[in-house]
């Protein structure tokens, strides 16, 4: 475990020279290798293009592609600052000196270009000159077998030959995969006490050494065979840890005390009223949370993560409540996670200044979620505290899986707060019962076909990108380089066979920016009868996967074929995708200018729209963006469709998606006066061509997600005869004119209720009569000041409302004794709805007994669950032939309860 030197008052010491705020270290690290011929690039998203990986994890990740020569090289050399985000250590945040979930990662890349020498040599001398470390407080490490960059770092950059550390390959060997380019690493190591000498130095000891910079020299390709064969191109990928530069050259004890961090932690303590520097171990280790998740979150948010349940939503709402958690253990009791985000944003912004732009968004979703999250953590908390008065050995599985299942309770915290009382929890359980349900939940299964995917991966690694022609023609002659068919790479596919084919170049779209791939034919070349149709077309990298079946004659790798468009479904498309263009303008003019697009689907008979938005649209404001939009549409604009280098295109005002990786030069889709957007799709030459637009939805499909769907096109005339004849039904049923039929179902709706309130109303006066006769049946238990009256009965045909009025009343009719449990059927056909409520008396309640806790554990006993107050709570349950077991049960449990003489005893 990396040591905490605040712990040990030992600050770190300082270099001679340099630079020393965080700002600086950045800057000097990306001039230094742009004066040496390196590309500045901007740091990518922390949403990663790969999709192998959840987040951005590493600086190298967005040249992964060119590491392995999926794509062209943006430079021979390039530099960069990359936001990165790891959550596999997260136990270890704040807890060590230099653990977190978000850092930066500054790096120095060569793509085929200089190697070893040059990169060991600039390394040492950013490290020595520009950030003035002392080689005295230097150690380099080098791959055992790596003689070569140990003879560098010895003869030509004068290294003590005791500072030159060998390692083996579980830590100085990189690798981006089991096969594929890898190489050795050496890394140079900060030493904070080089008094006590060259003689036995243990990289491993974290109080005294702390790795800064790693070089990794890709010059290998490992096959399935573990064999290494020399790469044509030998590749340089650098990582220097900007907090951890910053703790050293600041010297401060941990990354948490630099500039990078530390205002954050004394914005969190304002807010708690305490002061960092006073704060034992364990205070610190919460503000260190939440300096550190503060971070993270901000920049997750800006990047257009939003809470959620599953993936990089997870990661972000795991995160987010472990603030609040903090938060909560320092004594912060109000909703505070805008404020943190509003300091997070001022400290990062000169940075990154989309976190400027995307301000509004992010404060909003912080305090959504935060709210949500303290409505969960107040009820987890009070049954968390339940279950650890009964001071357990552990928490069960069964405990943490109804926290998280009936109340949203996170695992993780029930992890926590279990460890804080010196607890574990029953993981092993836990998982059974999750598993358990998801059995229970399974309605059906959805299967990959994972030889597929991975022969048109295979496929699409072996080839170049394949050159689309369909943005001025519909119909091109192209030549098959590679088949897979039924599943499995092939040279020629026959009649009937299922087939995925790449040609060298094709008219069709490939589904990409949200618009579906064009459908279509291929046919052969010299009128053979070869007759393909292709349902859909994807992409795997740059490679178009037309995906389709053969209806006549034959083909093979090598054939010259006549691909084909779908003219109408093109054309649907273009139209959908253009009016998507105006619905984001009208957005942004109706609604919020600062509304960004969150996703988007263009298909032939729809299109759909998300979009970052507090709040939802109302219906007076769609009817303005449909007037909007068929006015644009009614203009005729002609759209003007060119390529710009990026940075001209941006300047232009052109939008761009967030969080989308573009390339140097970019296609610019213009709507003059009305839309510019960076896009690749295929749309409309004139807006007139659409025809017509029309909302038929807007909904929310996350937190500060909204959704329009809409039709365009042909589309909206289908949509129309379809809702007219639904008119023409409804008209003839009710006997009455169309605009009649609106009245008439008001007056069935208000005269539905009305029934429905008296049916109540009467079903709960039966459950009363019922009731009545249950008072006398109630049992008599103790005497003197522990006189207790108990009824446990079965009243089925009776909704949740009456049993609860049942329940109130004979509690009521028995006094403060009384102790009622009721459960039944509510329609006692149906054995998969159970109701049970308890009500107690005040006497019973002093005896420690809790409704809300009873009766959810009776619940139990017939598949369900629930809760409530003291005095009276309800539960319900899916097992109705359970019902009467569970009734006895709780009858006896009742009377070993209430007999007991110790108050309390039942409390647990």
């Amino acid at each position: 475990m990396a040591a905490d030197f605040s712990s040990t008052n030992q600050p770190a010491p300082r270099p001679e020279a340099g630079p020393r705020s965080g700002a600086e270290i950045r800057a000097a690290f990306l001039r230094f290798y742009e004066e040496r011929g390196h590309r500045p690039m901007a740091s990518a998203s922390l949403v990663p293009e790969d999709p192998t990986v959840l987040l951005t994890i590493a600086g190298m990740l967005p040249f992964k592609p060119v590491f392995l020569g999926q794509v062209e090289r943006p430079a021979p050399r390039a530099t960069s600052s990359q936001k990165c985000i790891r959550t596999n250590d997260i136990e270890n945040v704040g807890r060590t000196a230099r653990h977190h979930t978000f850092f930066e990662m500054l790096g120095n890349f060569s793509f085929g270009d200089y190697f070893k020498e040059q990169a060991i040599q600039w390394a040492w001398e950013l490290s020595t000159g520009v950030f003035g470390l002392s080689p005295q407080n230097l150690v380099v490490s080098v791959f055992r077998d790596d003689d070569e960059a140990a003879l560098i770092w010895r003869d030509t950059v004068g290294v003590n030959p005791k500072r030159i550390i060998r390692m083996d390959e579980a830590d100085n060997f990189w690798a981006s995969g089991p096969t594929g380019p890898c190489g050795p690493c050496s890394e140079i190591y900060y030493d904070f006490k080089p008094e006590l000498g060259d003689e036995g130095i243990d990289l491993e000891d974290d109080s005294r050494f702390i790795e800064f910079y790693n070089l990794v020299f890709m010059q290998y390709n490992r096959d399935a065979g573990g064999n290494l064969t020399p790469l044509a191109n030998r590749n340089i990928d650098t990582g220097m840890g900007l907090e951890r530069m910053a703790q050293i050259v600041q010297a401060v004890p941990n990354n948490y005390e630099t500039d990078l961090i530390y205002p954050l932690i004394e914005t969190a303590g304002a807010l708690a009223g305490v002061d960092y520097r006073s704060l034992d171990d364990k205070g610190k280790t919460s503000l260190k949370v939440i300096g550190d998740h503060s971070r993270a979150i901000t920049q997750l948010i800006c990047d257009g993560v939003i809470a959620s349940n599953l993936g990089r939503g997870y990661i972000l709402r795991r995160l987010l409540r472990r603030v609040v958690r903090h938060g909560r253990l320092l004594g912060i009791d109000k909703p505070f996670l805008p404020a943190m985000g509003e300091a997070s944003i001022a400290l990062m912004a000169s940075a990154y200044p989309q976190l400027l732009e995307r301000r509004d968004v992010i404060l909003a979703e912080l305090e959504r979620e935060e709210a949500r999250f303290l409505e969960t953590l107040e009820r987890g908390e009070k049954l968390l505290a339940d279950v650890l008065a009964a001071k357990p050995e552990q928490i069960s599985g069964e405990q943490a899986f109804e926290l998280y299942d009936t109340y949203g309770f996170p695992l993780e915290l029930t992890e926590e707060i279990a460890e804080e009382h010196g607890l574990g929890v029953d993981l092993a359980g836990f998982a059974a019962a999750m598993e358990a349900q998801r059995q229970r939940a399974k309605a059906a299964a959805v299967s990959i076909d994972l030889t597929l995917q991975g022969a048109i991966e295979q496929m699409a690694s072996e080839l170049g990108a394949t050159a689309f022609k369909g943005y001025g023609a519909l119909e091109h002659p192209s030549c098959v380089l590679a088949l897979v068919v039924n599943g499995e790479p092939a040279e020629r596919a026959e009649v009937g066979d299922l087939v995925q084919l790449v040609l060298d170049s094709t008219p069709f779209y490939g589904e990409g920016g949200g618009q579906v791939g064009d459908r279509g034919v291929l046919s052969g070349a010299q009128g053979d009868g070869l007759h393909v149709e292709i349902a859909s077309v994807s992409r795997n990298r740059a490679v178009f996967v037309h995906n389709g079946r053969v209806e006549r004659g034959s083909l093979a790798v090598g054939d010259v074929l006549q691909a084909q468009v779908d003219r109408a479904c093109r054309r649907r498309a273009q139209a959908n995708h253009t009016a998507t263009h105006l619905l984001q303008a009208a957005l942004k003019q109706v609604v919020d200018p600062g509304i960004g697009q969150a996703g988007s689907l263009v298909d032939f008979d729809r299109l759909r729209f998300d979009f970052h938005c507090p709040r939802a649209v109302t219906a007076t404001e769609i009817g303005q963006i449909e007037a909007l939009i068929n006015g644009w549409i009614a203009d005729a604009h002609a759209l003007e469709v060119q390529e710009m280098a990026i940075d001209q295109a941006k300047a232009a005002g052109a939008v761009a998606m967030f969080g989308e990786k573009y390339a140097e030069v970019v296609r610019v889709v213009d709507v003059p006066g009305v839309s510019m957007e960076l896009c690749g799709g295929t749309h409309v030459a004139n807006t007139a061509e659409i025809g017509l637009f029309k909302i038929i939805g807007e909904s929310g499909v996350a937190a500060g997600i909204r959704r329009i769907e809409a039709v365009a096109g042909p589309a909206v005339l289908a949509y129309l005869n379809e809702r007219d004849a639904v008119v023409k039904v409804l008209g003839d049923r009710f006997k009455a004119q169309p605009a009649e039929i609106l009245d008439r179902v008001s007056a069935l709706q208000e005269e539905l209720k009305a029934t429905s309130k008296a049916l109540a109303s009467v079903r709960e006066e039966l459950a009363l009569a019922k009731s009545a006769a249950l008072a006398s049946q109630a049992e008599s238990i103790g005497s003197g000041e522990d006189a207790f009256e108990l009824l446990v009965a079965r009243l089925d045909g009776v909704d949740g409302g009456g049993l609860q009025s049942a329940a109130q009343q004979l509690a009521d009719q028995l006094g403060a004794g009384a102790a009622v449990v009721l459960g039944g059927l509510p329609d006692p056909a149906d054995l998969a709805k159970v109701i049970l409520v308890a009500a107690f008396g005040k006497a019973v309640i002093a005896k420690g007994l809790k409704a809300g806790t009873f009766i959810g554990g009776v619940a139990k006993a017939c598949g369900g669950g629930g809760g409530g107050r003291p005095n009276l709570a309800q539960a319900g349950g899916r097992d109705g032939a359970a019902l009467d077991g569970a009734l006895e049960a709780a009858n006896q449990d009742l009377k070993v309860s209430l007999a007991s003489s110790s108050p309390g005893a039942a409390s647990d």
